[in-house]
Formats: C-alpha cells, structure tokens, sequence
C-alpha cells in the first residue's frame, strides 16, 4: 500500500482521475507516519489540502497526465498566493481498500479541502450534501452539457472534471488484419473476432481488469436511451420505477457471460487484476489484440502511448455500432472545507479556460469547455468521430437514482467471481427498490 503527501507545487499529482485511470485508482489506508511539512518559503500562505489518486507507474517514463494537472495547479498557485497540499493514495493489490472507500471516509470526516472524484463517489457525496454548489464558480459558464448532466445532484453542480473521460478498446489493428476481421461493431462481430483469434492460437483475446468491464455492459444497455431522442423520459421511467435497470443491463451482462464462457475472457485473473498493470505487457507484445481503456491512455507512455505496431481506439460494441462510454469525474470542494473559500478559488483557476487549454493541449484530451478543444492524436481518430457525431453513451448520470459505474463494476465483479447473469440483476432490482423507497 502506498501513501504520498506533498505541499507547495504540485509535482507529482494523480491526473488518472481527471484523466480517468482514477476509475481504476484504488487505495489504502493512511499509515500515520508522515509529516505535511511546508518548505520555508511557504510559511505563511494559505494551504488548500487535496486528496487524490496515484497511479502505479514507472518513475522515469513521462506522465504527461500528471505534468498537465502540475500546471494548472501551479497557476492557481501562482494566480491566488496558495499553497496546494495534497495526498495521494494507491493500492498495491486488490485486497486493499479501494480509493472510493478511503475518498467517502475523508470527505464524511472533512479532512480535505478539494477531491479527486469517481462517478460513484460524486453522487454519493452530493446527495448526502458533503459537496459544495459549484455552479456560481466563473468557470462553470463555459462547461459543456454532458458535464451538468453527469455532474448535477439536487439541481446542484458538484464537481467539474478537467477532461471528459472517454472509454475505448485498444486494438492491435495489424492482428485484425493479420486475420483478415474488420473492427467490430456489433457484439456478434465481436464474438466473431475473438473465435478466429482463438482459433488461430491467440487463447485470450481480450486483455481485462476488475475494472472497466462494465464498459461493455454500459455499451450495450444504454446504446438506445442515449441516442434514440427519449432520454429524458427513459431516464424518468427508471426512477419512477415504471422501467426496470435489470431489462436495459440485462443484454450486456449475458455478453460477458459469453465472453468468459468461451475463454475470451480470463475471469480469475481479471478479478484480481489493477488496471492497466496485467494486460499492458501482453498487449504491447502484440500477444492480446484487444484491451479496454481510457482516452488519456493512448498519450501516455505509462500506458498505451508507445506501441511498436498501429493501434487504434475504437467503441465498444453495441446495436448501434461502436459506442464510446463517457464516465464523468470531477474535483470537488467539501462542504466542511476548513478552507472552503480558497478551495473554491483555486478549482476556478484549475478549470478556467485558460488553465484547461493548458491541461488539453499538454494531455491531448476532451476538454469539459465548450470553448477550448484540441487535436487527437492519430489513434484516437475513430472514437473521437464517433463523439463528435454526438454517439456515446454515459457511463455516469446524476440523474438516475441509482447510481451506475460503481454499483455496475461491482455486480461485474461478482459475475467474475461465479454468479450467475440471474443472481447480478437481482442485486440492480434490489438496488432499484431501495431507491424508490427514498424520498
């Protein structure tokens, strides 16, 4: 298990959250022997205390994730007079406490200024009114609609990412055509893609985590509410109870079933796997054709940025072609901040436009403005089209009831572990009626 603090400039910060390796960034616990000591130079500045992730990563590669979220905070710092004081936590295995469990322990106890957040975590957080209203902040103005929607609990804004996190597969585009298959974009063509990889002795052709499976599921279950022009109101049928998550999750969970029925997927391993960590040797090896992961990931060395063959980042399978999956992170400033007001200050100069064009164009990522924008690099191409055409699914939404990435990846992960497709949606209706019974 593995905890950092750090003060003054933020020179080692966890972008994965706002760059979505946070939705893997698990955690533990604080040992209790550090010490948040100022330099010299910064005594007497106000300190604003931030709680995120770290990713595992190799010391000497470049993470330009981090380095972006580096400079953005340096020019809060600069901007306001602060001081930024963080700690970051990862797990070293999946028998650790996860981020979220340590994040709800934090933010419930108010022992942080500003927070890295997941999706699960931001509506859970929001709804019990730990967060602030953030919709007042300047730089609000300028966020795109997807961001209010996701991000919004009780009519209230509470936290604002600095990339739209967009979820993909990673393809080794020289084994498809090795193979002569072209890029799936139906579950059957999916399934069709991985019987010839099998076939022609790749044994596992998707790469996988405890993570980002559900990805898969979301692809398939929201394809239509997303994109068929009755959002809204599919949206209200499921928190009045008229409609049912386990219809619409349903397809989806008997995919994964398939996948591991027919050793696609390895589930053992997946379910005790970080992300990123066990399918990324295979994958750049040019071993596994197939892995899941966030948009950041193609930048980064850390991750997928550095192939020795073409790679392309594409939708996941669904009814109607490849579909991104856009779960919504953010930073947010706690209710019970000791430093509230200058928190506050500095998530405004963080995700002013300013600063986002900075964080984009060092990151190459979606930004949150409606106002800033960047170029992709060329592997992203085909899942940025499909998100500029408007095709994508969320894999968060403060507005249904009950919330979607955290509990999804968590009935994943007992489907992994041996339930059965019945068994994982009896837990969504067992979810379901509890939020009906809330006022």
């Amino acid at each position: 298990m593995k905890m950092l603090r750090r003060s003054g400039l933020f020179r080692w910060a966890a972008a994965c959250l706002a760059g979505a390796a946070l939705l893997a960034a698990t955690a533990c616990t604080d040992t209790g022997g550090s010490q948040n000591l100022l330099p010299s130079k910064e005594v007497g500045k106000q300190v604003v205390n931030l709680f995120s992730p770290m990713e595992k990563t190799d010391p000497s590669a470049e993470n330009v994730a981090r380095s972006a979220l580096d400079l953005t905070v340096a020019m809060a710092e600069d901007a306001l007079g602060v001081s930024v004081a963080y700690t970051t936590y990862t797990a070293e295995d999946h028998q650790d406490k996860t981020y979220d469990d340590v994040t709800l322990d934090r933010a419930r106890n108010n022992m942080d200024d500003l927070y890295l957040l997941n999706p699960d975590a931001i509506l859970a957080l929001g709804a019990e009114g730990r967060l602030m209203d953030l919709s007042g902040l300047d730089s609000a103005k300028n966020l795109r609609d997807i961001i209010r929607t996701a991000n919004t609990v009780d009519g209230k804004l509470v936290a604002i990412p600095q990339e739209v996190v967009a979820y993909g597969l990673f393809v080794n585009v020289e084994l498809f055509r090795r193979y002569e298959l072209d890029l799936p974009e139906t579950p059957e063509q999916f399934l069709e893609c991985c019987r010839v990889f099998q076939e022609n002795g790749i044994d596992t052709p998707v790469g996988a985590n405890r993570w980002w499976l559900e990805a898969f599921v979301f692809a398939q279950a929201y394809a239509e509410l997303y994109n068929g022009g009755n959002t809204e109101a599919e949206i209200a049928a499921l928190n009045r109870g008229e409609a049912r998550y386990s219809d619409y999750l349903r397809p989806g969970f008997e995919f994964l079933q398939e996948l591991v029925d027919r050793g696609y997927i390895d589930a053992e391993r997946a379910l005790v796997s970080e992300a990123i960590e066990a399918e990324r040797p295979d994958f750049l090896a040019g071993k596994t054709p197939i892995v899941m992961a966030y948009w950041g990931a193609a930048n980064t060395e850390t991750a997928y940025g550095k192939t020795d063959f073409e790679m392309q980042v594409i939708g996941f399978p669904s009814s109607l072609g490849q579909m991104p999956v856009m779960p919504m992170t953010g930073l947010a400033v706690s209710a019970g901040a000791e430093h509230a007001g200058d928190a506050l200050k500095v998530l405004d100069v963080m995700v002013s436009d300013r600063a986002l064009r900075v964080y984009s164009e060092t990151n190459r990522v979606i930004s949150p403005s409606k106002n800033v924008s960047v170029e992709c690099v060329p592997s992203l191409r085909p899942l940025n089209a499909r998100i500029e055409e408007g095709v994508y699914v969320l894999g968060s939404n403060a507005g249904m009831k009950v919330e979607q990435w955290g509990n999804t990846c968590q009935i994943v992960r007992r489907l992994l572990g041996g339930a059965t497709v019945d068994q994982c949606m009896e837990a969504f209706d067992r979810l379901q009626d509890a939020s009906l019974s809330e006022p």
